[in-house]
């Protein structure tokens, strides 16, 4: 993930900004991240509006709270190993809860109680996306997964994508999305991974 993306401008000057003379550590934004994450999904999870909208909300502010912890960390020498496992687990929770809880949120639409187990793949699909970037970064370093930017946008930030899609009305079809390409992204990962330990085992 690219560390100079549009949301990470804004995370600079709404978050980190005030926070680089304080005694606020990077470890308790990723905290607030990880709380505002699961506090997202349990909205969402709810139901209806205002409370998918309202938690629609709260993972902007989730999202914008992760891309401000690493920034922190590199402005005030506070990087660490242990950190950044942290800020990975945050957000393999917070992306997996929200989208669990979309499907729980949308059990009473027109997928009936099968959104809950759509919500339930997808979710899973993308911790372990994160739990498989974590592998490669073990076996090549950290940003071994990394995927290239374009236009100040990684593919990470496709998650802004979530509460556009409940603000204009279309959380059902978000939902069939992420049921599908969240699993075919892993499977991509699992392959990456896969190749890497290969290569890693024979030398």
């Amino acid at each position: 993930m690219s560390h100079d993306t549009w949301i990470h401008r804004v995370a600079r000057v709404t978050v980190v900004t005030p926070l680089v003379h304080t005694a606020v550590t990077p470890n308790q934004v990723t905290t607030a991240r990880l709380l505002t994450g699961i506090a997202a999904a349990v909205a969402i999870g709810a139901g209806p509006a205002p409370w998918r909208d309202v938690g629609a909300a709260v993972f902007v502010l989730s999202v914008v709270l992760d891309r401000a912890d690493g920034d922190l960390a590199r402005l005030t020498g506070r990087t660490s190993a242990s950190g950044h496992r942290y800020d990975m687990i945050a957000d393999a929770v917070s992306n997996a809860l929200v989208l669990i809880g979309l499907g729980l949120g949308l059990r009473d639409g027109g997928f009936g109680l099968l959104a809950v187990p759509m919500g339930l793949v997808a979710g899973v699909s993308v911790a372990a996306i994160l739990w498989l970037v974590t592998r490669i970064e073990e076996l090549e370093g950290a940003r071994a997964a990394e995927l290239p930017s374009l236009a100040g946008f990684d593919v990470d930030d496709a998650v802004l994508l979530i509460p556009v899609f409940i603000w204009l009305g279309h959380a059902d079809g978000l939902l069939v999305a992420a049921a599908i390409i969240a699993p075919l992204v892993a499977l991509f990962f699992l392959g990456l991974y896969r190749r890497k330990s290969r290569v890693a085992e024979s030398e």
